[in-house]
């Protein structure tokens, strides 16, 4: 049986890789003070791999979440080559944010009796994590360096009923919480769009406020 010969013309070709933008510079959707829907051109490849090394976690944050953030910016660097490598690495950011939210919050989780229908307790999810920041550990937009650099309201991409209380615009509403991108990423769906607007840096933000004890102490190594 002959084999199937792969076509190659999908393929980055590293060989054309370009260092300088010129006249086409690579654009990509990020927040700006006063201007949340702002489109960022970067003409020379130092200047994008240089504003995501920006957005790195603080060294005290654990190690094994350090090392998948790094990841996802790896990912976004590279993007230069091939942009959709942008949603790669938005799923890696995601992942980095959910290990992170296990480590600080999933011993609350273990606390809680199990349901009587079922005596082994379920690991938490996502998005019950995300909700935990806000109820459980005071999360709110005025804390958060994200929404003090841009504005705007965080919340409802956090808890999906933050929308239904009254708490988000009517922009908000209809847009998918952090869980549910991760999940859209992650299975598939065929109409995943445009990057989410300043993702890595929001991930990191919430990353480095679940972990504000560490910085403030700059206590490095696993949590117990």
């Amino acid at each position: 049986m002959d084999k199937a010969v792969m076509d190659t013309t999908a393929l980055p070709d590293i060989a054309s890789f370009n260092i300088d933008r010129g006249d086409m510079p690579f654009v990509m959707p990020w927040p700006q003070p006063g201007n949340p829907a702002a489109l960022l051109a970067f003409h020379h490849f130092q200047e994008w791999r240089t504003f995501i090394a920006d957005r790195g976690l603080h060294p005290a944050i654990p190690r094994i979440v350090g090392d998948k953030f790094r990841r996802a910016q790896r990912l976004y660097v590279l993007a230069w080559l091939d942009a959709d490598l942008v949603k790669a690495g938005e799923l890696v950011a995601l992942t980095a944010l959910e290990l992170a939210l296990t480590d600080r919050y999933g011993g609350f989780f273990h606390q809680r009796p199990a349901q009587a229908s079922n005596k082994r307790r379920r690991p938490p999810m996502l998005y019950d994590l995300l909700e935990y920041l806000v109820d459980g550990d005071g999360l709110t937009d005025t804390q958060l360096p994200f929404t003090q650099r841009y504005g705007g309201s965080i919340i409802p991409a956090l808890c999906r009923d933050r929308a239904t209380r009254g708490e988000s615009d009517s922009g908000n509403a209809s847009r998918l919480t952090l869980a549910e991108l991760r999940n859209s990423l992650a299975h598939g769906d065929p109409f995943d769009g445009l990057p989410w607007s300043g993702l890595l840096e929001l991930v990191r933000d919430l990353i480095e406020y679940a972990y504000r004890s560490y910085l403030q102490e700059g206590r490095t190594g696993c949590s117990g």
